[in-house]
């Protein structure tokens, strides 16, 4: 998912764009613009995007028994 081309443009994901807080970026082509916002200059670059995290696994309940094969 974090690699695919088709992406949803976001600027909080673009290469022309550079991160100043949770809701704002700096663009190179837009000047500060909304980092839920997008224009036709997008370029999607993978390594700007944070994966959503992952949610802890709930061991309540579980005994030994459940590992045994």
């Amino acid at each position: 998912m974090l690699f695919k081309r088709d992406m949803e443009p976001c600027c909080s994901w673009c290469d022309h764009g550079t991160k100043i807080s949770d809701t704002e970026v700096a663009c190179l082509k837009r000047g500060i613009v909304s980092a839920a916002g997008a224009c036709d200059k997008f370029k999607y670059d993978p390594l700007k995007r944070e994966p959503p995290v992952q949610e802890a696994l709930k061991t309540e309940g579980l005994s030994q028994e459940d590992f045994d094969l």
